[in-house]
């Protein structure tokens, strides 16, 4: 079992940054994989980076250059550094934990644990 805790978010105006937190705790071979993902109301769970134990990470084309994802593995934390944000990135952020995302770490069917979310509001 992994259990999940997100924190960090808040409102800001576009432009602004936020770091988002994941702790995590329980099974470390299902967290080889860590990613967070985005759900805005109505629109479908949506992968925007990705981690894995060995430090490879992947990013939502949506994202690129603005989103950074890292891991301290002592801290058992995964972050998630948002810069230059947009309204369009307003949504309930989610982190997500699994062995092997089954070789797809953006796709939110990969992953067997998830955490309760925590909210970004990006105004303009």
């Amino acid at each position: 079992q992994v259990h999940l805790v997100e924190s960090g978010g808040g409102s800001v105006q576009a432009g602004g940054s936020l770091r988002l937190s994941c702790a995590a705790s329980g099974d470390t071979y299902s967290r080889n994989c860590m990613s967070w993902f985005r759900q805005a109301p109505g629109k479908e769970r949506e992968g925007v980076a990705a981690i894995y134990i060995g430090g490879s990470t992947y990013y939502a084309d949506s994202v690129k250059g603005r989103f950074t994802i890292s891991q301290d593995n002592a801290k058992n934390t995964v972050y998630l550094q948002m810069n230059s944000l947009k309204p369009e990135d307003t949504a309930m952020y989610y982190c997500g934990a699994d062995s092997t995302c089954l070789g797809m770490p953006l796709s939110a069917g990969s992953f067997a644990y998830w955490g309760q979310g925590t909210q970004v509001t990006v105004s303009s």
